[in-house]
């Protein structure tokens, strides 16, 4: 069981004063725009642990001494030959390289891609609820700014009728 000091603190919205209220508004739009920074990243690394897992599945020992072009940036390639098709250098991040037969090559994309996608799994429920406190905030401070708007506009009828009534007594009812 959790601790009450690692858990997370509930408030009570209602009771706040709108300059927190537009703070908390501007934090979980800061949270929601990480979030969905993450996700992006996510879904860009499935694609392309998806591009090359797909690759493999198109390399088989008919391949063997075939022609093809190497890329050498994305612009310019070069002429090359398809050797010792079993194997394939496979980048794990940070610059390294493995050399996998094809089908632990195989293996290691399925793998990433299912990390990958539990995570994405774990993020868009957050992320779902992170829009809907947000949008309930942003209710909540449109309703206060409507009722801030109709007792201000209440006040005012009120404080023209006094003067208009009294002409010298001018009393708000704040």
């Amino acid at each position: 069981m959790a601790s009450k000091s690692s858990q997370g603190q509930q408030i009570n919205i209602d009771q706040l004063p709108i300059p927190q209220l537009n703070q908390l508004t501007q934090q979980l739009e800061q949270e929601i725009e990480l979030f969905t920074t993450s996700l992006n990243q996510l879904k860009i690394a499935q694609t392309k642990f998806l591009e090359s897992q797909e690759c493999l599945n198109k390399i088989s020992p008919d391949n063997d001494n075939k022609e093809i072009l190497v890329p050498l940036t994305s612009s310019m390639y070069v002429p090359g030959h398809l050797t010792d098709v079993g194997k394939v250098l496979v980048d794990i991040g940070t610059g390294y390289y493995v050399e996998m037969e094809v089908p632990k090559g195989k293996d290691y994309f399925k793998r990433k891609m299912e990390y990958i996608s539990k995570q994405i799994e774990k993020i868009q429920p957050v992320l779902a609820e992170k829009f809907k406190m947000k949008q309930g905030m942003e209710n909540l401070l449109s309703v206060l700014d409507i009722t801030l708007n109709v007792i201000g506009g209440k006040i005012c009828v009120i404080i023209k009728f006094d003067w208009l009534k009294n002409m010298l007594q001018w009393t708000p009812l704040i």
